[in-house]
């Protein structure tokens, strides 16, 4: 086995891993918080649905214009969203999941006369994480430095930003590029689950959620470059389990 050529396919994934979890978990703390677990299912999709419709326009996918289509239409989504929480409180679940529906089927009706189509709805919702660049993770680096420094830095602006038209913001921009690197399902699973798992931790339960994340991200990475599968898939699974197995040394605890 040629094990530099493994650890040059291994290291982008895992430190793609590392950068999405430094902002997705914070985030997920939020959501846990505000109680809207699927809002990241929808404005991921939304942002699919951008990378979606600009490549039926024949533009690259990593190509700016598609970004911005992505980015405006995820932005477009959190804003909907952020008002949806101002007004309709009790219907916004609801919401959340038409919002989703729709731009997942919008994105069927895009790529319905596609003869790639399922490969590029498959590469959307699984990712390719073990296939990134080192050039990919730019913007995932940057926004994970911006983040860290401000709570460093200036920790009494953290309320502010997570207000709620600002969080929403924050997180569409945040879930656009992140989803376009690992996929929906691992957007989804590495916001919720370590966030999820330690949730009833007070001390050092962000310490916690990120060692879960990262134990997930590097079973799953080594597992599916081990036995050849779908890699996207095993970094959830094992997230998952990271995180079960967390809840039960603690409840025995």
């Amino acid at each position: 086995m040629d094990w530099t050529l493994q650890f040059s396919i291994l290291a982008p994934a895992f430190v793609a891993g590392v950068l999405v979890l430094a902002t997705h978990i914070p985030l997920g703390r939020e959501v846990l918080r505000r109680g809207i677990i699927f809002i990241d299912l929808a404005i991921a999709q939304i942002a699919g649905l951008g990378v979606i419709a600009a490549h039926s326009f024949g533009w690259e996918v990593h190509g700016w214009e598609t970004q911005l289509i992505a980015l405006s239409a995820a932005l477009a989504g959190a804003w909907l969203l952020g008002w949806a929480e101002m007004r309709l409180q009790r219907q916004q679940e609801a919401l959340i999941g038409i919002v989703f529906v729709l731009a997942a089927t919008g994105g069927l009706l895009l790529l319905a006369n596609n003869p790639h189509g399922g490969e590029h709805l498959r590469e959307l919702l699984a990712g390719q994480i073990l296939w990134v660049n080192w050039p990919d993770l730019i913007p995932l680096a940057v926004l994970a430095a911006a983040y860290w420094l401000l709570a460093w830095l200036k920790p009494q602006w953290l309320p502010r930003l997570f207000a709620r038209q600002t969080f929403y913001l924050l997180f569409a921009v945040v879930i656009t590029f992140a989803a376009q690197v690992v996929g929906v399902y691992l957007v989804f699973a590495s916001l919720v689950i370590p966030a999820f798992a330690v949730w009833r931790e007070q001390a050092g339960s962000l310490r916690d959620a990120f060692a879960l994340g990262l134990l997930g991200y590097a079973a799953g990475i080594m597992v599916s470059a081990w036995l050849d599968l779908p890699t996207g898939a095993s970094i959830v699974w094992f997230l998952a389990l990271a995180g079960l197995g967390y809840r039960l040394i603690g409840s025995r605890a």
